[in-house]
């Protein structure tokens, strides 16, 4: 068996777990790879409410709550938020973060571009999408779904 064979059996199950996924699950997916994607491309501009321009528009208000409180809290976790000094505001660690990974290069910046994915879907899922599930899942999801849609 061919490499190429072998990983295109591996999509085609991912894509048939992805596909018995029940909507909450595609969703919270959906959202973590959409809000990835956002915090990628952020321009600063003091006008704007960071963590309403990262969330995008057509998210639940409920779970749009829960990201706006735990985007930050994944951020810091991650580092990402070091160089921000002692703030507390969700805001500035949000604004700064997003400035530490932007300023990453290559595989570093990937790979935390990917976690990041993963945790934010894991928390618009509400606990229901594991971390080895969700690292395949969202993979998936950004090369077959959401690169071919862009």
């Amino acid at each position: 068996m061919s490499l190429k064979s072998f990983l295109t059996r591996i999509w085609s199950t991912i894509r048939s777990l992805f596909n018995s996924f029940p909507l909450s699950l595609k969703t919270a997916v959906h959202i973590g790879v959409g809000v990835t994607e956002n915090i990628k491309h952020f321009v600063d501009s003091p006008l704007a409410d960071v963590l309403t321009a990262i969330i995008p528009g057509e998210v639940d208000n409920k779970i749009r709550e829960v990201l706006k409180n735990g985007i930050p809290i994944i951020l810091t976790n991650l580092k990402l938020a070091d160089e921000c000094g002692p703030t507390k505001d969700p805001q500035e660690i949000t604004k700064c973060a997003i400035k530490s990974l932007q300023n990453l290069e290559g595989e570093i910046k990937s790979a935390f571009l990917h976690n990041l994915s993963v945790l934010i879907s894991q928390l618009a899922a509400d606990g229901k999408l594991s971390w080895s599930d969700g690292v395949y899942i969202v993979e998936w999801y950004y090369q077959h779904q959401y690169k071919t849609a862009e």
